[in-house]
């Protein structure tokens, strides 16, 4: 089916969602395991030890450990308000910010940073000054900052108003907490509400128990669990999570010309977003592209470049290695697939 389409379902009895283009699976939300810190959500922390030498000091959550990265003049024990940002690798420990904000569909607001911002994308100007009215008049004297997102372009005033009205007073919520021991103060947000929150609206909505089964994301998720895709072309690639790292191996198949290197690169470039955003992957990544000549690289770098500017995980071109291969960077927002639906 040509268009998009978001089904909400469930996957090994935890909420899921789904957005489908064009009829191929273009992103995948499952709820992390309960026992797992998952991005978004805001604790009450304790600090127990300083890391000397890294910066950073552990903090103790209700669920397990933390770490705060730059922590200055922490003493043992103190109790501290801190936001999970991505999640931990297995056995470490969740990496946290005590820089937190509230995020929903059409607002963020931002404790201790002043201001009122509108998204960039937004460049009509009536449309500015509408967005802007509106949220002087529901921010009031507040005194938290605030960043209007794109989703706003086009909403109706109530709508807007009401999100705004939400996060604020939940951040004013949580600044009134006076508790001392670790307790987690707002939930992260499930799958169904991240993809209410931050996908564009589809052409088709379809939420109940058959939504999944109705449009095949069943198949495409036990499609994303095999480490090969196929490229345009004749070429494919295997995607093989480590410890360490994400191997990306690119192969030609059965074209046999000078380009197809180049080829079955540039196919790669394009489905790689995809690809790492359905199963989850991040940290670091690295690429064994198919035999490309040095004069290629700008060619490939640029296709690159273009098909992560799109996608909402940031993701760092970090560069070529001596040996020719390409390396990423990737936030770690998603638990990777393998987790999530372990065998």
């Amino acid at each position: 089916m040509k268009g998009s389409i978001i089904a909400l379902g469930e996957v090994a009895g935890r909420r899921a969602a789904a957005r489908i283009e064009d009829g191929a699976l273009d992103d995948l939300l499952i709820d992390p395991p309960e026992d797992r810190p998952a991005p978004g959500a805001i604790y009450r922390a304790v600090a127990e030890r300083p890391l000397k030498g890294q910066g950073g000091v552990i903090l103790r959550l209700p669920e397990g450990r933390a770490y705060l990265r730059g922590a200055k003049g922490l003493r043992e024990g103190q109790a501290l308000l801190v936001q999970v940002v991505s999640h931990a690798e297995e056995g470490k420990a969740a990496p946290v910010t005590d820089r937190v904000l509230y995020k929903s569909r059409y607002a963020i607001v931002t404790p201790g940073a002043p201001g009122l911002n509108i998204s960039r994308a937004i460049r009509d100007e009536d449309e500015r000054v509408r967005l802007h009215d509106i949220a002087a008049e529901v921010m009031g004297d507040a005194g938290h900052g605030l960043i209007l997102r794109s989703a706003c372009e086009g909403a109706e005033d109530a709508a807007i108003a009401a999100d705004i009205a939400a996060m604020r007073d939940l951040a004013a919520q949580v600044a009134g907490d006076a508790g001392q021991g670790p307790e987690l103060l707002v939930a992260a947000p499930d799958a169904h509400e991240l993809a209410w929150r931050d996908w564009p609206a589809p052409d088709l909505l379809a939420d109940g128990p058959d939504a999944f089964a109705e449009h095949g994301v069943d198949e495409m998720i036990e499609a994303a669990r095999r480490p090969r895709i196929d490229l345009p072309g004749g070429g494919h690639a295997w995607i093989e999570p480590t410890r360490a790292l994400v191997a990306v191996d690119v192969n030609t198949g059965p074209d046999t010309s000078l380009a197809a290197g180049l080829k079955a690169d540039l196919a790669l470039a394009k489905l790689l977003p995809r690809a790492l955003r359905v199963r989850g992957l991040g940290g670091q990544i690295t690429l064994d592209l198919a035999p490309l000549p040095k004069k290629d690289r700008r060619a490939f770098e640029s296709a690159l470049r273009a098909a992560f500017r799109r996608d909402p995980v940031e993701t760092a071109l970090a560069g070529w290695t001596p040996l020719g291969h390409f390396e990423l960077q990737r936030k770690r927002e998603r638990l990777p697939l393998a987790e999530s639906l372990p065998e």
